[in-house]
């Protein structure tokens, strides 16, 4: 497998069988999750290299493994390939210190659908966010659909997959980034200064941000709902605040 080439909605996404999954972590394949039945033998080994290899492994039911194979043979597991590799924080807050503006990040807590992580990427990059961060368990990650969905914007926005999200929270923190979580019970975003150095926390479609992250922030922030429905889809309303950023820098000259 070509470290560099895009992923497609198509079966070359997946591995499937334990020799041909061994041989792809060994090579450093481009692999976003490893699905696995069971333990022992050429199992284990498939797990102790994920691990060095930093690519998560999750523990799925036979049916679960014949629905991503395709009905090929598995053997108990079947690895699901990336549209790209992940960065580190630090590199993220390169992108800024290049371009000489205010960093300018994306964080999102437990975006669990893919097509919102794509469509948020792919925002992300129109509107001049420096990068996105995502944490490694229960969130979409860097897989076919994301890539799709980013219309190649992921080819092109650094994503951060760290294994503590507050702890990341934390060092962008000590950084002097400002982080602004988005909830209802905030002030209105419109009335918000985003022209320093900026985290913006997008939470998950369902719940919104977890309260530890919550507690994280410098800042809340809110859209005004004047409808019966008092909520937008995640990349929907990530995209209104990325594009306030912008609209903020462009005035300011930053």
């Amino acid at each position: 497998m070509d470290k560099n080439s895009n992923f497609s909605e198509s079966s070359s996404d997946v591995i499937c069988g334990r020799n041909p999954v061994i041989e792809a972590l060994k090579s450093g394949a481009l692999l976003d999750t490893i699905y696995i039945d069971g333990n022992g033998g050429s199992l284990n080994v498939i797990r102790r290299l994920a691990k060095e290899k930093g690519v998560v492994v999750k523990d799925a039911q036979d049916k679960k493994l014949s629905q991503l194979s395709g009905g090929a043979s598995h053997q108990g597991v079947v690895a699901v390939g990336a549209c790209g590799e992940y960065v580190t924080i630090d590199e993220i807050l390169a992108v800024s210190e290049k371009k000489g503006t205010k960093p300018f990040i994306i964080i999102c807590d437990e975006i669990e659908d893919p097509h919102n992580l794509g469509a948020i990427i792919r925002t992300a990059e129109t509107s001049g966010a420096d990068g996105v961060i995502i944490p490694k368990r229960r969130s979409a990650s860097l897989n076919a659909t994301v890539f799709k969905t980013s219309a190649g914007a992921a080819s092109y926005v650094p994503v951060a997959r760290v294994s503590n999200l507050a702890a990341a929270i934390d060092e962008l923190k000590e950084k002097g980034v400002w982080i602004y979580g988005t909830d209802a019970s905030g002030s209105d975003y419109s009335e918000t200064d985003f022209t320093g150095s900026c985290g913006l926390v997008i939470g998950s479609e369902g719940f919104g941000i977890s309260k530890l992250i919550q507690k994280k922030c410098d800042f809340m922030i809110k859209l005004p709902m004047l409808g019966r429905i008092n909520s937008l889809n995640a990349s929907v309303a990530a995209g209104i605040f990325m594009y306030e950023v912008l609209r903020q820098r462009r005035a300011e000259g930053r």
